[in-house]
């Protein structure tokens, strides 16, 4: 096997991935050549040979970080992946469970009974059974609950009722609270009898009797200031925090601007609730990343590689359904044009030309508005400007390329009219493609929708229908 501490990290996960699909494939092979051999205790060597594979493949497994074990999960297809889950330590599940994509996740928990769920789940701290809440059982999600303590039950119920992307579906309570009116050295034997810290503490959250949030002292001011000091003489009072129901997005900005590790969440009474830990903020990117990619490609949902044809097929119908519709009113448009293509057939070849061009610059300019909707940089005060700069672009690049292409048109047909019909329809068609590049996001942000869904589809139909169109429609006028 290749050493982590010596060996990239993709490149040792695709080598444990490696090595275990050989031992899957070489399981088959043995097992299937065996089963047509004819022989004395046939079904005690059979047995035998599959425990074999079994200890060999548990070997490979045991001592893997439960994140390795979920790349492994997720790259295997369906038959083999229930082979090694069955095979992992039940002490990983929950993690394993919590590592995985949504749509793996299914296809596990679905092979796991209630029991095997409860265990798996009863070792995981409360913040993190709120993750896997939606794809439990609810008889599980029942038994969770009930073998819960009352303040992780209420924890529990707490985080459940808020929104999926606000602050509180990202908080933890892996947290170090103190009163102000102790000395640094109170703190740092307190700190030593505790023994271990929550992950990623880089501030401890100073508190009064009422669990109201006064301040925090880091880590660094802790250990670097006389011990016989107070707290609240050392402490920061001026703290970024977070209430429940602030945006997930907000608060991963506001991590990146104040290059945060840790921040306290508060209720609307200034009461601490819990923390967000940077851990937390770099999956919500990576999620939200990942989700905007299969958007902008016509995806309804994450999708696991190795699920049915059927559940894969109909994930996609709907923006398929809708390219269909719109490519289909495209050809109307030609459609209309019939007499004047017949007449120029020159129009056939060059046609698709404006079209493309005016949908590569309308993406151009909706991953731009998507982006800086997603950031906060466009508000009502400065959409006008936003619109006059995108027109500005867009009357420059027509003027540029419709010519280039004007040029090109007149050189190989020998047309002065169809170069000059060529560049006026470029002009025209990134010009529009510059306004549904704006309009199309901006719409459906406006709506309450999100605006990377679907924003490709539908923004390269309506450059194709609008290219078609002018095009067309300024060959009519102006060729002979």
């Amino acid at each position: 096997m290749a050493d982590p501490t010596t060996t990239p990290p993709d490149e040792h996960l695709r080598h444990l991935l490696g090595e275990i699909s050989e031992l899957l494939g070489k399981q088959k092979l043995e097992e299937a050549i065996l089963h047509q051999q004819a022989m004395p205790h046939h079904d005690l060597v059979e047995t035998l040979l599959h425990k074999q594979h079994q200890v060999a493949l548990k070997h490979k497994l045991d001592g893997l970080h439960s994140a390795d074990i979920a790349y492994i999960l997720e790259a295997l297809p369906l038959q083999d992946r229930l082979v090694v889950w069955n095979l992992v330590g039940s002490d990983q599940d929950g993690q394993i469970l919590l590592d995985v994509s949504d749509a793996v996740r299914e296809t596990l928990i679905s092979d796991m009974d209630a029991k095997e769920l409860l265990s798996a789940t009863e070792q995981l701290d409360t913040d993190e059974i709120a993750d896997l809440a939606p794809d439990l059982p609810e008889e599980v999600m029942q038994e969770l609950l009930e073998s819960l303590n009352d303040q992780g039950r209420q924890r529990l119920q707490s985080l459940l009722s808020h929104e999926e992307d606000t602050v509180a579906a990202l908080m933890d309570f892996g947290m170090v609270t103190i009163r102000e009116d102790v000395t640094l050295g109170v703190v740092l034997r307190y700190l030593r009898r505790r023994g271990e810290l929550p992950e990623h503490t880089d501030k401890l959250f100073v508190v009064d009797e009422n669990n109201v949030l006064k301040g925090v002292l880091s880590l660094k001011r802790l250990v670097t200031h006389n011990p016989d000091k107070p707290v609240a003489e050392v402490m920061a009072k001026d703290v970024v925090y977070f209430h429940l129901d602030d945006a997930a997005d907000q608060a991963a900005r506001a991590f990146e601007r104040y290059d945060l590790l840790s921040a306290p969440v508060v209720d609307r009474d200034h009461q601490l609730q819990g923390r967000i830990g940077v851990d937390a903020i770099v999956d919500y990117i990576r999620q939200a990343s990942d989700e905007e990619r299969l958007a902008e490609a016509g995806l309804m949902e994450e999708e696991d590689i190795f699920s049915g044809v059927w559940k894969s097929a109909r994930n996609r119908w709907f923006w398929l359904a809708i390219n269909l519709v719109t490519a289909f009113l495209s050809t109307r448009v030609i459609g209309m044009f019939e007499d004047t293509i017949v007449r120029v057939v020159a129009l056939a070849s060059l046609m698709p030309i404006v079209a493309g061009i005016g949908g590569n610059t309308g993406n151009q300019t909706s991953m731009l508005i998507v982006r800086s909707l997603a950031l906060g940089l466009i508000n009502p005060g400065n959409v006008w400007r936003l619109t006059l700069k995108e027109l500005g672009i867009g009357l420059l690049n027509g003027t540029v390329w419709g010519s280039v292409l004007g040029l090109l048109a007149y050189g190989l047909y020998h047309d002065m009219h169809l170069g000059i019909v060529m560049a006026g329809a470029t002009l025209l068609n990134l010009l529009v493609a510059a306004i549904m590049g704006l309009a199309v996001p901006l719409g459906r942000h406006r709506l309450g929708l999100d605006p990377a869904v679907g924003t490709s589809v539908l923004l390269t139909a309506m450059t194709d229908g609008m290219g078609f169109f002018i095009f067309l429609g300024l060959a009519t006028v102006f060729l002979p």
